[in-house]
């Protein structure tokens, strides 16, 4: 278990004079329901009592992390009314990249007629935030005009289908919004960025980079695919989505109620309900789309704000609290202001 028996006070910092101008969102049409694991050994009741997913999209062969980013960008780039030369910056988060090298983001960029500097962010389902913190800092100061934050995940890939307990929980998708310069009032209001080392191990790949090189005669070892302690997670996701949030909210000089939508990456409906229950969060205001799509890891907060807004829940001058959490530990959240 994490050293951190709760998570520490991460610095409270504000960024106004950015706005997301666009969002798209993608998921691979092959729809995998829990009855359709149940020749791994899943039970199907036992998914959705444990974890409220009902079922989640898996990517075929021949689509990567990267081909799932550039729909879910073009559909982003559309909507804001952009063109290819008008992006400056592009952040891909994502921890399962086509290539260890090069970044996947220069993929993106190729595809999309982007040219400008693009990179890849490690976070795992925290990136999209840790991306979108870092577009915004680069509108804020004047670096970018226009900033394209993807967030796209290939699960699937790296899921171990022996591990019954983890492999039903996630899913494949990307989500990417285009950020420009806005109004001194848009922006977050507060927003903080934290990690914890010492729980790296709770949720981890060990295979396949400097410390664990790839070995091909062991390709078939357990090590490769996504190790994670179910138990010490919950219990840390839990409560650092209640701490976080409050914090958050009240650097924002903001109430809890006065949050009208809440972003919470999706990875588990006991969390969410957890949060919901602790914090006396009003149900109807918080995101739901695990049970559709189940964890997209990075593409799960941009899936959800891309929803959200075309659905037309999202005014002018409301207030969303968004919020990922995972491998690392890592966190990021913010209370962001339309």
């Amino acid at each position: 278990m994490s050293k951190q028996q709760t998570p520490y006070k991460s610095p409270m910092r504000k960024l106004m004079g950015v706005q997301v101008v666009g969002t798209g969102s993608f998921v691979p049409e092959n729809i995998v329901t829990n009855e359709d694991l149940a020749s791994l050994g899943c039970d199907a009741d036992w998914i959705v009592q444990r974890t409220g997913i009902r079922e989640r999209r898996h990517a075929p062969p021949e689509m990567s992390t990267g081909d799932m980013a550039v729909e879910a960008g073009r559909r982003a780039m559309e909507a804001s009314g952009v063109e290819p030369d008008d992006i400056d910056i592009l952040i891909l988060a994502t921890f399962t990249p086509d290539r260890l090298m090069p970044a996947t983001a220069t993929f993106v960029q190729d595809q999309l007629g982007i040219r400008c500097g693009a990179m890849d962010l490690a976070a795992a389902c925290s990136g999209f935030v840790y991306g979108l913190v870092t577009g915004m800092q680069f509108v804020a100061t004047g670096c970018s005009k226009r900033a394209l934050v993807i967030g796209s995940d290939a699960n699937s890939r790296v899921i171990n289908p022996r591990d019954i307990k983890t492999y039903p929980l996630f899913g494949d998708g990307a989500g990417a919004v285009v950020l420009a310069p806005g109004s001194t009032e848009q922006g977050a209001l507060a927003f903080t960025l934290g990690s914890d080392g010492s729980g790296a191990d709770l949720l981890c790949r060990n295979l396949g980079g400097a410390s664990k090189p790839y070995i091909p005669k062991e390709e078939n070892d357990d090590a490769w695919y996504m190790q994670m302690e179910g138990r010490s997670v919950f219990k840390w996701a839990v409560r650092l989505i209640e701490d976080c949030s409050r914090e958050v909210v009240t650097a924002a000089g903001m109430t809890v109620d006065q949050i009208d939508h809440w972003l919470l990456h999706q990875a588990n409906v006991r969390i969410l309900d957890a949060a919901v229950n602790s914090m006396g969060i009003d149900r109807e205001k918080v995101v739901k789309h695990l049970d559709r799509y189940g964890n997209t890891s990075a593409g799960s907060i941009p899936i959800a704000l891309d929803e959200t807004l075309r659905a037309g829940h999202i005014q002018h001058g409301q207030h969303l609290l968004i919020s990922g959490f995972g491998a690392g530990l890592t966190w990021g959240t913010t209370v962001f202001r339309w």
